[in-house]
């Protein structure tokens, strides 16, 4: 599995993050992304939110609003498959290393592209973290970070490892 880091994207809080010609990817998170809830957001096992670029191509032609960052995502990729992602799979994005910790819960946050928003990306199957969902990766996956580094658009994504 290899792709494409499109956006790096940060905020001072909330929805939607904008893009940011590099960050540095820390222990939790890229450095000068703030969190709206920390208490939910976050934190060494949430420091980075990655989403599918392909899966904002298919909310947008399903009539949802979206743009890279739009989602609060961190890293905003094309190339990868997430149906494909497994929770403890190692990716190299950029110089950083990160590990998939689990699929993102949508917040009430998303609302404001479309209430039914949540309902298309995340499903009681996702909630159980089973891949077996076709909802699977829509709503991006939380990652720890490894080893910290730089991403910055156009920088490879690649899977290193997945668990034993």
């Amino acid at each position: 599995m290899q792709g494409t880091i499109i956006q790096v994207n940060t905020s001072r809080g909330g929805l939607p993050k904008r893009a940011v010609d590099a960050g540095e990817v820390t222990a939790l998170g890229i450095q000068g992304d703030r969190h709206a809830h920390p208490r939910i957001h976050g934190g060494p096992l949430k420091a980075i939110l990655w989403i599918a670029a392909e899966v904002l191509d298919e909310l947008t032609a399903a009539g949802y609003p979206l743009f890279a960052g739009a989602m609060g995502e961190n890293l905003t990729t094309r190339g990868i498959d997430v149906r494909d992602v497994r929770i403890g799979d190692r990716f190299r994005a950029g110089t950083a290393v990160i590990e998939i910790t689990q699929p993102r819960g949508p917040c009430a946050a998303l609302d404001i592209y479309g209430e039914s928003l949540k309902a298309n990306v995340y499903d009681q199957q996702v909630k159980r973290r089973d891949p077996a969902s076709p909802r699977w990766g829509m709503s991006g996956f939380y990652a720890s970070v490894v080893t910290p580094g730089t991403v910055r658009a156009g920088d490879g994504i690649a899977l290193l490892s997945k668990p034993a």
